[in-house]
C-alpha cells in the first residue's frame, strides 16, 4: 500500500513539475507588440526612430522585423528608424519573429513648406468680448464688441506657426528679422515664426504651396481664429488660448521677454485643441477685411469683401498680455517683425 501512495506521489510530482515548466515557458512567448506612436507627420527628408515594445517584458525573443508599405513615401530600417522620402501616406508595421505580432503607424509625409495640421470640429459659439468681470489690467475691448452668435463649419488649422524654415522651403528667401546676424543670444532660427510678411506675401506663399501640393490651404477667417483659439468644442473658457495663466501657453511681454524677440514654436502648452502660441509669439493673419461687429448670428462669416485693414489676432512677444486675449482684435496692413501667420483649410 505505501509502495503504491508512493508511486502516485512521485507521478503527480512529475505532473507538477512539467506543468511548471510549460508554463514557465509559455510565459515568456511573445504575446503582443506595441509602438509608441499610432501616426506620424513628417516633412520630405525629416527622420524620426519609432520604439517597439514586445510584450510580455520578459520575453526570451524579442527580434522583430520592420516593413514599409510604400518605401517610395517613407523607408524603415532594422531600428525602426524612418526617413521621410515624398509626400504621401505609408503605414510603418513592426512584426515578431517569435508568435508573428504586428503593431503598425500611419505616417504622412507632407511638403517642408507645410504644417501639422488639427482638426477643428464645427460648432457654435460667443464671439467677441465676454469676460466683463476682468480684475487685471485690462481695458474695455471697443473692437470685440458687440458679442455675438456664430456657428461655423468643420475645418483644419496649422497646429504650429508657419516656421522660417518652411517659409524658405516655398519662397527661399527669408523676410524675417530675428535671424542670427540680428540677434545676439542662440535660438534654433529655422524654428522661429517667419515674420515681416505682409498679407499679400502670405497670400503668395499660399499659392506657390497649393500648386506644389495640389491642396487648397488657405488663411482662416476671424471667427474660425477665435474659435480655434477658444479650444472650439472642448473649450473650457480661458481668457487666453489654452489658459488663464498667460505665462503658461504664451510669449508676450513683461519683464523678462522685454526686445528679446520671437520664440521657438511649440515651445508653451497647448491649447484644449493641442493648437500652439495662438496667444503670444507673434500675431496672425486672418482671411477678414476689419469691419465692426453685429449683434446678429452668423454662419461662416467671411468678413466685408474690401476694406482698409486686414485683421490679426493673437497678441505677440512684443505686446501685453490684454492684447492676448482670445477675443482681443487688431488691424495692420504693412510688414512688422511682430506680425505672422498660420494656415488653414477646408
Amino acid at each position: 500500500m505505501k509502495t503504491l501512495t508512493y508511486k502516485i506521489l512521485c507521478s503527480i510530482n512529475i505532473c507538477l513539475m512539467f506543468f511548471c515548466i510549460f508554463v514557465s515557458c509559455q510565459e515568456n512567448k511573445v504575446t503582443d507588440v506595441k509602438l509608441n506612436k499610432p501616426q506620424l507627420v513628417l516633412s520630405m527628408g525629416d527622420s524620426t526612430t519609432l520604439v517597439a515594445t514586445v510584450l510580455p517584458k520578459d520575453a526570451e525573443n524579442k527580434a522583430v522585423i520592420w516593413k514599409s508599405s510604400n518605401t517610395t513615401v517613407a523607408t524603415v530600417d532594422n531600428n525602426g528608424t524612418i526617413i521621410a522620402k515624398e509626400m504621401g501616406i505609408t503605414t510603418i508595421t513592426v512584426i515578431t519573429v517569435e508568435g508573428n505580432k504586428t503593431a503598425n503607424c500611419t505616417i504622412t509625409v507632407i511638403h517642408p513648406g507645410e504644417t501639422e495640421m488639427i482638426l477643428v470640429e464645427g460648432g457654435t459659439f460667443m464671439m467677441g468680448y465676454t469676460d466683463y468681470n476682468d480684475n487685471d489690467d485690462d481695458f474695455f475691448d471697443d473692437r470685440a464688441q458687440p458679442a455675438h452668435q456664430v456657428t461655423l463649419s468643420s475645418f483644419k488649422i496649422g497646429k504650429y506657426l508657419v516656421t522660417q524654415r518652411q517659409w524658405k522651403a516655398v519662397m527661399d528667401n527669408n523676410p524675417s528679422y530675428f535671424q542670427a546676424d540680428n540677434m545676439p543670444f542662440e535660438r534654433n532660427w529655422d524654428d522661429l515664426p517667419v515674420e515681416r510678411v505682409k498679407w499679400d506675401d502670405v497670400q503668395e506663399f499660399i499659392k506657390r504651396l497649393n500648386d506644389i501640393t495640389g491642396k487648397n490651404y488657405r488663411l482662416p477667417t476671424e471667427a474660425e481664429w477665435e474659435y480655434a483659439a477658444r479650444g472650439g468644442k472642448k473649450s473650457k473658457g480661458y481668457r487666453y488660448s489654452g489658459s488663464n495663466d498667460i505665462d503658461v501657453v504664451a510669449w508676450y511681454l513683461d519683464d523678462e521677454n522685454y526686445l528679446r524677440g520671437t520664440a521657438p514654436i511649440g515651445t508653451k502648452v497647448p491649447n484644449e485643441l493641442g493648437i500652439y502660441d495662438m496667444s503670444g509669439n507673434v500675431w496672425e493673419w486672418c482671411n477678414d477685411w476689419y469691419s465692426n461687429y453685429i449683434d446678429l448670428p452668423q454662419i461662416n462669416p467671411q468678413g466685408p469683401v474690401a476694406g482698409t485693414f486686414r485683421i490679426i489676432r493673437g497678441g505677440s512677444w512684443s505686446d501685453f498680455a490684454r492684447h492676448c486675449h482670445v477675443w482681443h482684435r487688431g488691424v495692420n496692413n504693412f510688414r512688422c517683425f511682430s506680425i505672422g501667420f498660420r494656415l488653414a483649410h477646408p
